[in-house]
């Protein structure tokens, strides 16, 4: 019932989204505009009830109105819908042939690209309509018609859009309570737009449904043309539709709340593929999944399929009931709201990240072309910028060559040089080394240096001979391979894949595992442990950071921790080892015994309230975990009733908090545990932190209703298994090897 409750309020929400952004993206596109309203209930029912990620929501996508346009214009509207249905098709097969993740091969920066191009297509196509008049065929018709339009604006047309911006502006800045917080900015400003201009009676263009939505369907048109620009334009829908629908997922997949299965592509491409072919069979717009849309069903608490679905059928109730309250929309309030729209789809925040790749031409690129010259052809555009970047990289070279000056006093000898070679050597970059090499006076001593990730046939010999004939005229050469050695292997024959260093013990070991010292330095003094700290870190820059980066740079301004996990200081407790987690996976409070502390404690200690109050209010967490574990130094100083550290003041102060655990431990029949006193000890203090939990009067409630769960662990430390607390039972039991919400698993934990 919880999740029922949720997820209708979440549907309503996503209606009041869907609604003005459908209708404006029909209006868009060149489309009837139940077009729009026909594609949100088809993809929200169709796709929501077949596709791979249950809280997408799909509908008419303002990335597709340019191609939209683009076949409306070139087939008409009936034929466009047939285009619709086959590019449906399209994307079955695609599906079903498991193809889903070829399509996220496509580049970041293209996509951006084509998508702010899409958003300046938007906006110079609907200043017309705000200013009065309507768009032209194509963007740069409507940029060379814009300073006519602005020398004759129609001023009613003009005043309702800017109502409709000032209220949006207004509405995503005040302060909001109750259900007001979750109405979005668009519903309002369409509503105070329509009031006003019914109110004034201001002659402006409104919205024209057909009298019967469904009553006078026809079927679909066969496109007229020939068949290599028909079929073209069915890939187009199908690929454009179904990158555009994948992207979503996986930006949706990263934000799921927990308990929610993680996404499957390919079957959410063939619910794309079957919304696609419903929508163009009932006369719609074709259909993608939505980030806007799939973001606000999230953020308003949805929790399963059903939620999408619901905001479908609520759509298909609007067309049905309530033709004559849309027909009441004015033209202009729509315009208005997709000319916001395409800005924000024109984010140059976006630049700044890709400007780190060095992939900002494809993305200008992209935007470009599709300003220009169309969204196919601007995709091709960014596409083959992008390739070439590719290529680029693959071919870099970078050769830098010094000579080594005598250190004074020295004994006079022959000159030295030092030459690095970085990168790919292939034939490219043969000419640039080979010049670099031959500037080398005869008779040098060379120490060359490769740092080359491949070698191939045309660079090692023109090494190679350069080599013979330099030593022929008196030199040396001296070559160090510093990341593989393409070229002694190449000289000795032996082709085989080297294995570049010899088998070391896991990163995960103890320091002293990996840093076995050979028999000749037994005698040798021990390493300082500041030392072997300083050590560690450098090995973290040399084979760590560089992998960890790309994910650590996109947590540095935001944490999203999927849970809280408090456990012992002890050192043998890593909990991103026992749960196979990475940075920003666990948000950990780390003490003495794992307590926590009860509420309204004589003995006040606000650190590990403070931490449970962060990370369920500030960042939403929604699991709390009590792990525990074997051989418990706290645990056994509580058996031993604290005489062992009571010299300790600060740390028996601390132990205190675990008298409940003791107190619950003596009242426990020991007949039924069959395990010694400091295991069973250990087990119940999981048990009873868990009870301290509860004690706070606002967590209880939240775990009550629902919105927290409660988790207990044990780590046994012999066996390095990890058991969970069933609390129905009170009992421990490892955890199973299928867990809910992995793909075949059926498995259910209490």
């Amino acid at each position: 019932m919880s999740a029922l409750r949720h997820d209708l309020l979440a549907s309503f929400v996503v209606f009041l989204v869907a609604v003005p952004l459908s209708l404006g993206i029909a209006v868009a596109s060149g489309a009837p505009v139940a077009a729009g309203l026909i594609a949100a209930a088809a993809g929200g029912i169709v796709a929501g009830l077949l596709g791979g990620a249950p809280l997408q929501v799909s509908g008419p996508a303002a990335g597709l109105t340019v191609l939209v346009a683009e076949l409306v214009q070139t087939y008409g509207w009936r034929a466009t819908c047939t285009i619709t249905v086959l590019g449906g098709l399209v994307q079955l097969v695609l599906g079903t042939g498991r193809l889903a993740r070829a399509a996220l091969a496509v580049s970041p920066a293209v996509v951006h690209g084509m998508l702010a191009g899409v958003g300046i297509v938007i906006v110079l196509g609907q200043v017309h309509v705000v200013l009065g008049g309507g768009p032209q065929q194509s963007a740069i018709a409507n940029l060379r018609e814009l300073p006519d339009q602005l020398m004759r604006p129609g001023l009613p047309p003009a005043l309702v859009a800017g109502l409709t911006v000032l209220v949006m502006v207004l509405w995503s800045r005040m302060p909001r309570w109750g259900v007001l917080r979750l109405v979005p900015a668009p519903l309002p400003a369409v509503a105070a737009a329509t009031a006003a201009a019914w109110c004034l009676g201001l002659p402006v263009p409104r919205v024209d449904l057909p009298d019967a939505p469904f009553g006078g369907w026809a079927a679909p048109a066969l496109p007229e043309g020939g068949p290599i620009g028909i079929a073209g334009a069915v890939l187009s829908v199908a690929l454009v539709a179904g990158l555009e629908s994948l992207l979503c997922t996986v930006a949706v997949d990263r934000v799921r709340p927990p308990g929610v299965p993680p996404a499957d592509l390919d079957r959410e491409l063939r619910a794309q593929g079957a919304a696609n072919a419903a929508s163009g069979l009932l006369g719609g717009l074709p259909v993608a999944g939505v980030i806007v849309r799939s973001t606000a069903n999230i953020e308003a608490g949805g929790r399963t399929r059903l939620s999408p679905v619901l905001h479908g059928v609520w759509v298909l109730l609007l067309v049905l009931c309530c033709a004559p309250l849309i027909e009441m929309v004015p033209l202009a309030a729509l315009a208005a709201l997709l000319i916001m729209l395409g800005l924000r789809l024109t984010d140059l925040d976006r630049v700044r990240d890709l400007r780190h790749h060095r992939e900002v031409p494809a993305y200008f690129g992209s935007l470009a072309g599709v300003v220009l010259l169309g969204l196919g052809h601007g995709v091709l555009v960014g596409v083959g910028i992008i390739a070439v970047l590719a290529l680029r990289r693959l071919t870099r070279l970078s050769v830098r060559t010094e000579e080594l000056v005598p250190v004074p006093g020295d004994v006079p000898a022959p000159p030295r040089w030092h030459v690095v070679v970085e990168g790919t050597f292939t034939f490219l970059g043969v000419p640039r080394v080979a010049r670099a090499l031959r500037a080398i006076p005869a008779g040098s001593s060379v120490d060359l240096d490769l740092n080359v990730d491949f070698m191939d046939h045309a660079a090692f010999d023109a090494i190679h001979q350069w080599r013979i004939g330099h030593e022929r005229q008196g030199g040396r050469v001296d070559i160090d391979e510093i990341h593989e050695a393409w070229y002694e292997r190449a000289v000795t024959g032996d082709m085989s894949q080297p294995r570049k260093t010899a088998p070391q013990a896991r990163w995960w070991a103890p320091w002293a595992n990996r840093r076995r010292r050979p028999e000749a330095e037994l005698d040798a003094p021990e390493t300082s442990p500041a030392a072997v700290l300083l050590e560690g870190i450098r090995e973290y820059h040399d084979s760590t950071a560089s992998l960890v980066r790309p994910i650590m740079s996109e947590l540095a301004m935001k944490q999203k921790p999927q849970h809280l996990f408090i456990t012992c200081v002890d050192s043998r407790v890593v909990p991103n080892i026992i749960t196979a987690s990475g940075p920003g996976d666990l948000f950990i409070n780390r003490n003495v015994g794992a307590l926590v502390p009860r509420y309204g404690t004589q003995t006040p200690d606000d650190s590990v309230a403070a931490t449970v109050e962060y990370a369920t209010s500030v960042l939403d967490i929604r699991t709390i975990t009590i792990c525990g574990h074997s051989n418990c130094g706290a645990m056994a100083a509580l058996l031993a009733g604290g005489t062992e550290v009571e010299h300790l003041t600060g740390l028996s102060r601390w132990l205190r908090h675990g008298n409940h655990s003791l107190a619950r431990f003596l009242s426990t029949d020991p007949d039924g545990w069959d395990e010694p006193p400091l295991t069973r000890l250990c087990k119940i203090n999981v048990m009873q932190q868990l009870d301290n939990l509860l004690t706070y009067p606002w967590l209880r409630e939240r775990v009550e209703a629902g919105e927290i769960e409660l988790v207990g662990l044990y780590l046994d430390l012999a066996s390095a298994d990890v058991e969970i607390l069933d609390r129905a039972t009170g009992t421990f039991a490892r955890v199973p090897d299928e867990v809910p919400g992995v793909p075949g698993s059926h498995t259910t934990l209490t």
